[in-house]
């Protein structure tokens, strides 16, 4: 208990010296003459425009359509990358084959391509979700592959002589051992994918926190620009959490 509310204590000093930064900024941007216009990113009006929009429902409208790209580009990357992260890290000729080729599209910018997406998907929705599960395909996979590499061979060799097929080993021995792997892969993945969005959102559509981003700039609206620019955050980080928490349920490693 002493070390949760140490730990809250840090957090509430890390947030205060955050908005205190943010504050002294916002005065700054606000008391010169050449930056006056974007005052509105400072708190005060980034908070009061951020109630506004949660009472109005905006905040909910503008979110929805963003968490359905990412939940797809995810349950796509999931659906991708962790069969082939198995299959890279249970054969190793096939890790070996695939190494260098990964790795260089994994260097690639998702956001190249971007032009891509556009002519080979129909909507915009697909083009968006497409670049978030290449984005997001990448951590899975390999932290996938390299929890697989990790598994102590005996534990097969075991599951062999007790009669067990591959059917079998891989529910029984290959998903269990690695299911925290799995779930890091995706935290990172979410990361990403969380970063890509924004800028996908620039696409053709109308609705999401990046046209809602896009659209507050072009009409100069930028208390409603840093409202949702600290709505992003919020939702970033709680989803983070929330993988944090299955992660730590999974673990092998019990505290005290």
């Amino acid at each position: 208990m002493a070390g949760m509310a140490e730990s809250f204590l840090y957090a509430l000093a890390g947030m205060g010296l955050l908005l205190g930064l943010w504050w002294i900024g916002g005065r700054m941007v606000e008391s010169n003459p050449r930056l006056f216009a974007f005052a509105d990113f400072a708190p005060e009006p980034t908070f009061a425009r951020l109630f506004e929009m949660l009472a109005s429902g905006e905040a909910a409208q503008m979110t929805g359509p963003s968490l359905y790209r990412i939940g797809f580009g995810l349950a796509w990357a999931v659906a991708i990358g962790v069969p082939m992260g198995i299959l890279i890290g249970w054969f190793r000729p096939v890790g070996k084959l695939t190494n260098i080729p990964f790795q260089f599209l994994r260097m690639i910018s998702p956001l190249s391509w971007m032009p891509i997406a556009v002519m080979a998907f129909r909507t915009w929705d697909g083009a968006i979700v497409f670049l978030i599960g290449i984005a997001a395909v990448w951590p899975v996979l390999f932290s996938t592959a390299a929890g697989l590499k990790r598994v102590d061979p005996s534990w097969f060799k075991v599951a062999r002589n007790l009669g067990a097929r591959p059917w079998h080993m891989l529910f029984t021995i290959i998903l269990p051992a690695i299911s925290q792997d799995i779930l890091t892969g995706v935290r990172l993945a979410l990361g990403v994918a969380w970063i890509v969005l924004v800028p996908a959102e620039y696409l053709g559509v109308t609705s999401g926190l990046g046209y809602s981003i896009n659209d507050a700039r072009d009409t100069l609206e930028y208390d409603r620009l840093a409202a949702t620019v600290v709505i992003i955050g919020i939702i970033g980080f709680g989803l983070d959490f929330l993988c944090q928490r299955a992660i730590a349920r999974l673990s092998w490693h019990r505290e005290d």
